[in-house]
């Protein structure tokens, strides 16, 4: 519980952070019977390995136009916001925020439009 607690301090900054923290979730709750099954184990590799990488995060310069991505999906919605940037001379696009979170199980009746 504690690590997810950590980790989602740094949601912003990694991609697609409720559909990897789902299964994680899951077994904080009380009817559900604690088991690290293979799934939960490679989220949680997962999850801690992108917390301990190099950040791939860029500056936002207020300059420059911005392109948002969104997503959504069955488990979660998410959306990152990225720039072109010169970056050892070449133009590289890469975000400086990404969000995301898991849709309630209300939210599930939900049309497309209305995500």
């Amino acid at each position: 519980m504690s690590f997810l607690g950590f980790s989602s301090y740094y949601r912003q900054h990694l991609k697609d952070f409720s559909i990897l923290a789902k299964s994680l979730y899951t077994i904080c709750d009380q009817q559900t019977v604690f088991e690290m099954s293979q799934e939960r184990m490679k989220a949680y590799e997962k999850i801690s390995n992108t917390l301990t990488e190099a950040p791939l995060l860029c500056i936002p310069d207020w300059n420059t136009p911005f392109k948002l991505y969104i997503d959504s999906c069955g488990d979660g919605l998410g959306a990152a916001l990225h720039q072109v940037q010169i970056i050892d001379y070449k133009p590289t696009e890469g975000p400086f925020c990404c969000i995301s979170r898991q849709i309630k199980s209300t939210e599930t009746r939900y049309g497309e439009s209305q995500m």
